[in-house]
């Protein structure tokens, strides 16, 4: 709990003689930040348990109820730093799909947040979850604790603003920065376009320095192979190289698109998406086990041991569950071609999680704008949000391979075996 230690120099009522009425103005807000901090965590917890209180075990107990409070920790928030409590939920009910517990988490105070948010990060999440640009007033205020400032007309300011930011972007020249590695998905997000919903074609990309960085947005209604060829024949047009491997889920017409515009582009099957296919094939009674055999693949020391574990799927899978097997095996070169880059970027190139992590919080979502929304607005919301996610991306582990990557350098089991000057003729004395 937050208090307001009185000050050596104060009276006895506490009032300050020696400090500026400007400190005692941030103490106040920050014990009010506090207190409306923790109303609205209990508030959020108070309306799970009611959601859930009819679901009860065989002894008719409840499967979701209160357990005390998690550890304080220090939130920066717009008035200073605050000490948080916030309420423990302890939910019992098993996930049927996965099998496991199922947990609460606060959409208000997630367990990794340490500051409150911006509005240039709270605005585009409101969007693309579906409020109405007339709902954003009042979201914003219960997100930052007060309206004051947040008008009708400087909302509308911000998204004319950052509409235009996003054209700017999509324009920009590519020449100049070189791509070794490519992320691709579509993220469908609920908002409606007259009869569809949004889908963002998605491109994230490795600088020849490792960093990650956003290549190009664009909206389909679709992932159609012509949908991908017109965002990647637009990247060419703007200067993009044809990357050294691209990334991302064997359902997208994408492949089609990137064999049309950059033909020489090796391809990544992801990981996380051939999982949920593989095991979506499969009794629930087999897929823990299953689970874990694919792992053996994906995690294996590499492409040689990678396929002994692949041939033990197919002796334990195949007999009873082929078209599981088949699944796995149909498109197994594109599945391990991971391994023939550094040992040190497998754990990025194995799935398409820089894109996934970004929009978690947006595609899992089902509330739908009851209108149509704007295409232009929605496509400027995801730029943002983006565009805030990374700023706190990383760069890829061991950074200086990347450019050996590109220059063609080879490599067996994750090292560096041939570099791209090893059969260079020796220079003349």
């Amino acid at each position: 709990m937050l208090s307001v230690v009185p000050d050596p120099t104060s009276g006895n009522d506490g009032s300050t003689q020696g400090s500026s009425p400007s400190s005692l103005l941030d103490e106040i807000a920050r014990e009010g930040a506090r207190r409306m901090l923790a109303e609205a965590l209990q508030a959020e917890v108070d309306a799970y348990i009611s959601q859930h209180s009819g679901e009860r075990d065989e002894h008719g107990h409840r499967l979701v109820v209160r357990n005390g409070s998690h550890q304080p920790r220090e939130v920066l928030t717009s008035s200073g730093a605050v000490e948080v409590t916030a309420p423990r939920v302890n939910d019992k009910r098993i996930d049927p799909d996965t099998g496991e517990r199922k947990r609460f988490s606060s959409a208000i105070l997630p367990p990794w947040a340490r500051k409150s948010p911006k509005i240039t990060e709270v605005l585009p999440l409101l969007y693309l979850h579906g409020l109405s640009s007339g709902d954003f007033v009042p979201a914003l205020g219960q997100f930052l604790g007060s309206t004051k400032g947040l008008s009708s007309t400087v909302i509308t300011k911000l998204t004319e603003q950052w509409k235009a930011e996003q054209r700017a972007f999509a324009a920009r020249d590519l020449s100049a920065v070189d791509y070794v590695y490519v992320w691709a998905d579509g993220i469908h997000v609920n908002i409606r376009l007259d009869e569809h919903k949004l889908c963002l074609l998605v491109l994230i990309g490795v600088r020849a320095d490792g960093r990650k960085e956003l290549i190009t947005l664009a909206d389909g209604y679709r992932e159609s192979t012509e949908s991908w060829a017109d965002v990647l024949r637009d990247c060419a047009r703007r200067g993009m190289r044809a990357p050294t491997l691209a990334i991302g889920d064997g359902a997208l017409g994408f492949w089609g698109a990137l064999r049309e515009v950059f033909p020489t582009t090796a391809e990544q099957r992801c990981w996380f998406h051939k999982t949920g296919n593989v095991l979506a094939a499969l009794p629930k009674s087999a897929q823990p086990g299953a689970k874990k055999a694919l792992a053996e693949i994906w995690n294996a020391e590499d492409k040689h041991h990678a396929r002994e574990a692949v041939t033990a799927f197919e002796t334990t899978y195949g007999a009873k569950f082929p078209k599981a097997v088949a699944k796995l095996t149909d498109d197994l070169d594109e599945l391990l071609a991971f391994f023939d880059y550094p040992a040190e970027h497998w754990q990025h190139l194995r799935t398409t999680n820089p894109i996934e992590s970004t929009f978690a919080t947006v595609r899992h979502r089902t509330k739908v704008t009851k209108g149509p929304g704007s295409r232009a607005a929605g496509l400027a919301m995801a730029f943002k949000l983006i565009e805030s996610a990374q700023t706190r991306w990383r760069a890829i582990n061991a950074p200086h391979l990347v450019a050996l990557v590109r220059a063609g350098a080879r490599f067996t089991a994750g090292q560096l075996i041939e570099r791209p000057d090893d059969h260079a003729p020796p220079s003349a004395a």
